[in-house]
């Protein structure tokens, strides 16, 4: 009996230092912090919401001191986003990348950064400087020893895609030129393309003449909506993911996975636009993601588009309105995670 305590001790205490340096799982959702408002909460309240709700995951779009000191120690895994403006710069000299490598990364040893984000849907006229300065930004880390951050950039479905059903979708013929050499490239790194997936834009704008049905976006469809081939579609999410992955495929980089780095629903400010609409389809997104897309199986690392409602937020009105928080930290609905 003696023996057997001992050896059931030592069965339990290996077991304990493995769950112990074992890397804690991502989950399937984080949240995307924006800052374009007067009334907004401080860094550091921000990231005890973070905490206290058990979001693991951050995207914001500018590296700012004050967030990274408040994200010190807290865990929670970051994507940083290099500003559109930059991009020209960083595409032509790589001394401007690896000092914004040493003062927004290196400073901060106690921030997990995930991924950086070399733009955010960027307009004709800048496309060409993405390659070159997501090339420069590898180096840059590469030398920092900062290897294990992914270099990517975040792309709109607007524009940017072609093709209906999803296993038609394509590249659009303006993004090709531009879109298919970064993903051969993130193919050679093993970084996913950031994509921003937005069915309630699809359903307002009625984009690429996809079936107008508010179900479909909103994952309430009661079964399939779009057939396609041996795949059936349910919901728009996953069919906007899908023809993103078939457009990797026919650019020669269907190795690339796909990040939802940002992808939301408005409560307020235009069509469609409510409280209960954007519940419905939050909610719905935070159960869909774990379980992939009809062609990719798997969780979809998947970013909501945002935590706080942004009353300096520039465009329409519904541009204000995708917090899942107001600015005194109160929810703007009901919901999950």
């Amino acid at each position: 009996m003696a023996k057997h305590g001992v050896a059931f001790i030592l069965t339990l205490a290996l077991v304990l230092g493995v769950l112990a340096v074992t890397p804690k799982v991502v989950q399937s959702i984080g949240v995307c912090y924006g800052v374009n408002g007067n009334n907004l909460p401080s860094p550091s309240d921000v990231v005890k919401l973070y905490q206290s709700k058990g979001i693991d995951s951050m995207r914001i779009y500018f590296p700012r001191s004050d967030i990274l000191q408040a994200l010190t120690g807290s865990n929670i895994a970051l994507t940083m986003g290099v500003a559109n403006e930059n991009l020209s710069a960083f595409a032509s000299d790589p001394s401007a990348v690896a000092n914004w490598v040493k003062q927004n990364v290196q400073v901060y040893p106690g921030v997990n950064f995930r991924y950086i984000a070399v733009g955010n849907e960027v307009e004709s006229g800048n496309t060409q400087n993405v390659l070159p300065a997501m090339q420069n930004m590898n180096s840059a880390l590469s030398a920092a020893g900062l290897s294990n951050i992914k270099v990517s950039v975040s792309v709109s479905q607007k524009g940017v895609l072609a093709g209906y059903p999803p296993s038609n979708g394509m590249f659009s013929p303006e993004a090709t030129s531009y879109m298919t050499p970064i993903a051969k490239y993130l193919a050679s790194t093993g970084a996913p393309l950031m994509a921003n997936v937005y069915p309630y834009f699809a359903y307002v704008g009625n984009l690429r003449a996809q079936i107008d049905d508010i179900n479909y976006a909103l994952f309430t469809s009661p079964g399939t909506v779009v057939p396609d081939g041996s795949k059936a579609y349910q919901n728009q999410f996953d069919a906007i993911v899908d023809t993103f992955y078939s457009a990797l495929e026919s650019a020669g980089a269907g190795s690339v996975p796909i990040v939802v780095s940002e992808s939301g629903w408005p409560s307020a400010g235009g069509t469609a636009a409510s409280a209960s609409n954007a519940q419905t389809y939050n909610q719905n997104l935070i159960k869909h993601v774990g379980q992939g897309t009809p062609k990719r199986a798997g969780r979809i690392e998947t970013y909501i588009f945002a935590m706080f409602n942004e009353n300096d937020k520039r465009g329409d009105e519904t541009e204000r309105h995708f917090g899942l928080f107001n600015p005194d930290q109160s929810p703007a609905y009901t919901i999950n995670f």
